[in-house]
């Protein structure tokens, strides 16, 4: 009987926690009437709804990011599944040259689209990262004011230490954004020009004809000349002598590209009906007659040397002059 009243006394004699008798809808009032400890009641605020809210942050940036990252993957591959631009759609057959023209455009496209879309995965990573680790702060009662003041002094400390990387970073990300070159194409950086074997978001990588190997900065990359983009124009001056009837040469150049035009093998590669534009300029050794015709990119120098081959046979046979120059040996008179 002592001990059922000592018990009894003890129960009476426990702390109420104020919180319960100021608000009985609370989370410390709950937490009493629940577990009836008054430790856990009075510490509410901190064992159990700082922890809760901490654990909806990371749940809530987890999907966030999921969600996000979802959306650019499926933006990505929408952009690299589009349909094959108009001028390289085939305009007589689909042979093995138009189904390679058509893969390497598919294959540049993909690639483009998945730096884009790691680019801009990770940019949404950190951002939401970022948010989740200043709200979880702000949970914890950390005075944010001295952080975000160092990380604003590092911040503009990195900027001029690392200014050149930075620029190189973001030059990088509009060549890939603005696709203004990509794996294979033939560039011409200024100093450098050749075949482009790797582009980075720092560095753009691609070999001469020579074999030499350059690397340039993309934050040093003022202007870039692509060779090899969509299609490509061939050019050819062929010299002729003075005394040439100009109007027959002309008819004969252009029934030249005509026939080229109307062979099959050519078929894929060829784009545009080749045009004979005539003269194109006088100088004091020959009449430079002119041909274009618009081309793959990949095939502009073998459809290129095809002509040329075919013009100079032709020239031959209908007797077309080129004329030769003869340059001076600087040797005096005997």
């Amino acid at each position: 009987m002592s001990t059922a009243l000592s018990v009894t006394a003890a129960a009476s004699d426990a702390v109420v926690p104020d919180c319960v008798g100021d608000d009985p809808g609370s989370l410390c009032a709950r937490l009493y009437n629940w577990f009836g400890l008054d430790w856990l009641a009075a510490n509410a605020q901190a064992l159990v709804a700082t922890p809760l809210r901490i654990l909806l942050i990371v749940l809530v940036a987890a999907v966030a990011r999921l969600l996000i990252n979802r959306a650019i993957r499926r933006l990505t591959e929408r952009t690299a599944t589009g349909q094959v631009p108009t001028i390289l759609k085939p305009r007589r057959t689909k042979g093995e040259n138009h189904q390679q023209v058509v893969e390497q455009v598919a294959a540049r496209r993909t690639q483009r689209a998945e730096a884009i879309g790691s680019v801009l995965r990770s940019f949404a990573s950190i951002v939401v990262f970022f948010i989740a680790v200043v709200l979880v702060l702000g949970e914890l009662g950390i005075n944010l004011a001295p952080i975000v003041a160092s990380a604003g002094v590092v911040g503009v400390a990195l900027g001029f230490g690392a200014q050149n990387l930075i620029k190189d970073f973001i030059a990088g990300i509009g060549i890939i954004l603005e696709d203004q070159y990509g794996v294979g194409d033939v560039v011409d950086l200024g100093e450098a020009s050749g075949t482009v074997e790797a582009v980075g978001l720092r560095i753009t990588r691609l070999r001469d004809i020579n074999g030499v190997v350059w690397y340039a900065r993309n934050g040093e990359v003022l202007r870039v000349g692509n060779k090899s983009q969509g299609y490509a124009q061939v050019v050819i001056d062929m010299p002729v002598a003075h005394t040439t009837d100009l109007e027959r040469c002309r008819s004969v150049i252009q029934e030249v590209g005509d026939a080229f035009y109307a062979e099959e093998a050519w078929a894929d590669v060829v784009l545009g009906q080749p045009e004979s534009v005539g003269v194109e300029s006088i100088t004091p050794q020959a009449i430079l007659m002119r041909l274009q015709v618009r081309t793959t990119n990949a095939d502009q120098w073998r459809v290129a040397r095809e002509l040329r081959m075919r013009l100079q046979e032709r020239f031959a046979t209908e007797g077309i002059e080129i004329p030769v120059v003869r340059t001076p040996t600087g040797a005096g008179p005997a």
